[in-house]
């Protein structure tokens, strides 16, 4: 039975509208989102398939096309309001976290960069530009490695802080296995990259930790 045919109370998009939408469940959100079914299943049916498949909305929102559109009645116009979707709230996250103090506000900087981040396969590495009051200039993407290795070369790091004027930076990176304990690599680098931009009254804040279970700050952890 179609969804059109429940009870209304129980229709995803009325439940939203008369309780709110944090009462929705993950599967009821994404039914909305998807707005019909195909033969056979109701676009409620189809969400918790596509939850199942991908075991987390992390996932899920990182998927490929090829992997969305294997689904059938998903094409590439879903896939497409997909991806407007996910960076309208990256670009929002990014918004919030620039109009305040970045060390001040850990807890909003955090929110974008796992928006930016958590659940990638591949290793990313990037920073955030600051200027002198902690406020967030830029960010920007610097290095991709294999899911085990990220190759990071400080004098491409110190190119980009010059060309920001930056006055201090905060780096990122994730961890594609999930867990975004440091590791004694993340350690290092991380006091090699401090070293080079100490050269030019850089100041390095941060960095930040991204894995599937939340995001570790070297500075709160008291590693910097």
């Amino acid at each position: 039975m179609g969804i059109k045919n429940w009870p209304e109370q129980e229709r995803p998009r009325e439940k939203l509208l008369s309780k709110g939408a944090s009462t929705l469940s993950d599967a009821e959100l994404i039914a909305i989102f998807l707005r019909s079914g195909v033969k056979g299943k109701s676009a409620l049916d189809m969400a918790r398939d596509l939850l199942k498949q991908f075991g987390s909305l992390q996932k899920l929102f990182h998927v490929t096309s090829d992997e969305f559109c294997y689904f059938p009645g998903l094409g590439l116009a879903k896939y497409t309001e997909l991806q407007a979707i996910l960076e309208l709230i990256r670009r929002y996250l990014f918004e919030s976290a620039q109009m305040s103090d970045a060390m001040a506000h850990v807890s909003v900087v955090k929110q974008f960069l796992s928006a930016k981040l958590a659940g990638m396969e591949q290793e990313v590495f990037g920073c955030l530009f600051l200027n002198n009051k902690h406020r967030i200039i830029a960010f920007k993407e610097l290095f991709y490695g294999s899911i085990d290795r990220s190759e990071i070369y400080p004098r491409e790091v110190v190119k980009a802080a010059l060309a920001h004027n930056a006055a201090a930076v905060i780096f990122t990176h994730n961890h594609p296995s999930g867990d975004p304990t440091p590791s004694d690599a993340d350690l290092t680098v991380t006091e090699k990259l401090k070293t080079a931009l100490a050269l030019i009254d850089t100041r390095v804040l941060d960095h930040i930790i991204v894995g599937s279970s939340g995001c570790v700050s070297l500075t709160e952890a008291g590693f910097l």
